[in-house]
C-alpha cells in the first residue's frame, strides 16, 4: 500500500518501444506509482526504425501493457496526454496534429507554466546529423545498440556478483569528448532557439542525457531515457522541475513503507 505522488506534469522520452532494450516494465511500474494533470510523452516512444527493420517480432505484450496503463492514467486520474513526435517515431508525422479525445499527438508543443512557456520538442531537429545525414544517424544507431548489448551483458555480469545496475554506456558516452562536446552543442542550439522565439525554457530528450539547467535566462530541461538512465522529468504543484530516476523512486518508497503506514490507499493501476 502507498500514496501516489501527484504532479502536475510528468515528461517521458525516448522509451523506444519494440527493441530489447526497452526497459518497459520499469516506466510502466513507475507510471504506476504517480499520477499527474498533464503527461507528455516527448517522442522516440515506439521504435519504428526497429519495428521496420525487424517487423513485429520484437513486440511483445509489455509493451502493450504499457499503452493500457496510459488508458488507465487517462480513466482513473482524467490525465490529459500529449505525444510529441520523434526522429525514431516520425511515422507519426502523417498523422499529427491530431486529437482523440484526451489525446493529441503533435510535432511540438507549447507548454504555459507559471514560470513562463516553454518550448517542447524531442529535438531530433536540432541535431544535424539525425535531420540531414539518416544514412549517419542509423549508422550511428546500430554503434549505439551494439554498446547497450554489452552493456546489458555487463550488468548480468554485475547482477550475479551482487552488484546494483551500472550504466556503462552511458559513462562511456561521459568519458569521449566527441560526445561530451555533441551533448553540450545540442543543448546550447535550443537554448539559443528558446532564447530567440521568446520562451522561458526548453524541455526536450532525444540525446538520452537528463537535465535541469540554465543557459542565460533560459531554462534547458531533457527528461533522458528509459533505455539507459530511467529517468522522467516532473514539475510539481508550485511548477517547481527537477529530474527524477526510476532507481531513486524505488529507494523512496522502500524507507517511507519502514517508516510509516499510509493515510489512504489510491488503488494501482
Amino acid at each position: 500500500m502507498y500514496l501516489r505522488k501527484h504532479y502536475r506534469t510528468i515528461v517521458l522520452s525516448d522509451i523506444h518501444l519494440g527493441t530489447t532494450h526497452s526497459k518497459v516494465q520499469e516506466v510502466s511500474d513507475f507510471l504506476r506509482k504517480v499520477n499527474c494533470d498533464r503527461l507528455i510523452l516527448n517522442g522516440d516512444i515506439i521504435d519504428g526504425w526497429h519495428i521496420k527493420k525487424n517487423g513485429t517480432r520484437r513486440w511483445q505484450p509489455k509493451h502493450t501493457q504499457f499503452f493500457k496503463v496510459l488508458m488507465k492514467l487517462m480513466e482513473n486520474c482524467g490525465t490529459e496526454i500529449i505525444y510529441v513526435r520523434g526522429n525514431h517515431d516520425d511515422f507519426l508525422d502523417a498523422l499529427a496534429p491530431i486529437r482523440l479525445g484526451n489525446i493529441q499527438v503533435v510535432k511540438d508543443y507549447v507548454l504555459e507554466t507559471e514560470h513562463g512557456r516553454y518550448f517542447v520538442t524531442h529535438g531530433d531537429i536540432f541535431d544535424r546529423v539525425t535531420s540531414q545525414m539518416k544514412w549517419l544517424a542509423n549508422l550511428g544507431d546500430a554503434g549505439y545498440t551494439f554498446l547497450l548489448w554489452f552493456n546489458s551483458w555487463y550488468n548480468r555480469y554485475r547482477t550475479w556478483r551482487g552488484k546494483p545496475y551500472y550504466s556503462l554506456s552511458q559513462r562511456i558516452k561521459q568519458k569521449v569528448k566527441t560526445a561530451v562536446s555533441y551533448i553540450s552543442d545540442f543543448e546550447k542550439t535550443l537554448a539559443e532557439f528558446a532564447q530567440a522565439r521568446k520562451f522561458n525554457g526548453v524541455i526536450c530528450g532525444h540525446i538520452h542525457h537528463p537535465a535541469n539547467t540554465y543557459y542565460g535566462a533560459i531554462h534547458y530541461l531533457n527528461s533522458g531515457d528509459w533505455v539507459e538512465t530511467l529517468s522522467a522529468l516532473v514539475e510539481d504543484e508550485d511548477g517547481n522541475w527537477r529530474v527524477v530516476y526510476y532507481s531513486d523512486m524505488l529507494q523512496t518508497l522502500a524507507e517511507e513503507s519502514e517508516e510509516s503506514q499510509p493515510s489512504c490507499l489510491i488503488s494501482a493501476i
